[in-house]
């Protein structure tokens, strides 16, 4: 299914489990494929194919994604009739109906991003524990780590109605980088390889597609030109997009306390456990029936986003070590105000709520978190207040 044409030299095609530009004029490409990577002139199609589930299998072609791409290729064009020596290749789990594609343009300059990607199996941080390193053998698998990868990836192809000199053509590279991890950033994504916040996934992907003509080329793709400013916002909004469509993650649906501080350590069902051992019986009873209007409470959120970012503040030295105390149990107290509604307890709160240990003891940073949580669930259901009403 012809989706859209580009600049009237780039169609887009859909199949099953396919998205394939076909390139109806010269382009120079640039990717990250393992076959046909690196800079090319003389590709006819780039294509992005679904070779497995995001779980539940990991299919035979998609096994030969990772140990034979070569063989990959073959098979894939061969299905869809394509020419396997003209053609680069991204692969991924993400289902192609949720692509989002998207164009930013100005006078006679068009950019187009079109995006599949998932974060919920795959999410890291740069610098993040490796699983594998790569030897004249092979890859070689790491101690401690998963025997099979787990899926997640986020590819972009990137089209361009102009011309690019190489070293621009790279630039693209770094300038959409910077957007994804930008987007990643504002839907608080957390990396599931570190305490950290997500910039991407372990397997991401990366076309881009310039045309070839005569029209004099473009030499800057950075964040001070026309054209980086367009990189950056149809990128930033074709992941945004997709993640919506392939993990239902959005602004709205990252509103939420537990979001913020899982990334420390603890699943949604321990830290509500935690919180509920500060309680007594009934309180417990009650938070657990109403757990998912407090953890959504934007109020409530804003807090403990907050007191999450003053640790990542410590961890990254821009706040000293010697007031570590001070600012949290101040952070800390201010989620259980949110919470109460109560915020003349301020002052008590922060002394019923000075931390032990520092940063870098995230088990005790979460328990401090879920203590706060409950003091202001007691607090807001005081039932000795509520005896004088």
């Amino acid at each position: 299914m012809l989706l859209e044409t580009l600049y009237d030299a780039v169609e887009l095609h859909r199949e099953d489990r396919i998205i394939y530009a076909r390139f109806l004029k010269p382009h120079k490409v640039l990717s990250t494929c393992r076959v046909a990577g690196g800079l090319q002139t003389g590709l006819k199609y780039v294509y992005n194919h679904q070779s497995c589930e995001p779980s539940g299998h990991h299919h035979g072609v998609a096994m030969k994604l990772a140990r034979q791409p070569e063989k990959y290729r073959e098979l894939i064009c061969e299905r869809y009739g394509l020419p396997d020596d003209a053609c680069a290749t991204l692969g991924t789990a993400a289902n192609m109906k949720n692509a989002c594609i998207e164009t930013r343009s100005f006078r006679d300059l068009s950019v187009t991003v079109v995006c599949t990607g998932g974060v919920e199996g795959n999410a890291g941080r740069a610098g993040d524990p490796a699983s594998m390193v790569e030897t004249p053998e092979g890859f070689e698998k790491l101690p401690a780590t998963a025997e099979v990868p787990p899926a997640g990836t986020i590819n972009m192809m990137l089209f361009f109605s102009k011309p690019l000199v190489q070293g621009a053509m790279a630039r693209v590279i770094m300038t959409a980088t910077e957007a994804k991890s930008a987007a990643l950033q504002e839907l608080a994504v957390s990396s599931l390889y570190s305490d950290g916040l997500a910039t991407g996934t372990g397997t991401d992907q990366i076309a881009v597609c310039a045309l070839q003509s005569d029209d004099a080329p473009l030499t800057s793709a950075g964040k001070h030109s026309k054209l980086g400013e367009l990189i950056g916002k149809a990128v930033h909004a074709a992941v945004k997009g997709t993640l919506a469509l392939q993990n239902g993650m959005t602004p709205a649906s990252q509103c939420s306390a537990v979001i913020h501080l899982k990334r420390f350590g603890m699943k949604r069902d321990e830290i509500i456990d935690t919180i509920c051992s500060y309680l007594n019986n009934e309180q417990a009873t009650l938070l657990r029936h109403s757990f998912l209007p407090v953890e959504r409470d934007p109020a409530t959120v804003a807090a403990v986003a907050a007191l999450v970012h003053m640790k990542d503040k410590f961890k990254w030295g821009v706040l000293p070590q010697g007031c570590w105390k001070d600012v949290i149990s101040a952070s800390a107290a201010q989620v259980a105000c949110a919470v109460s509604g109560n915020y003349i307890m301020m002052r008590e709160f922060m002394e019923m709520l000075a931390p032990a240990g520092g940063h870098e003891d995230n088990r005790r940073f979460l328990e401090l978190a879920c203590r706060a949580l409950a003091l202001g669930f007691a607090e807001k259901w005081n039932e000795k207040e509520l005896q004088h009403v």
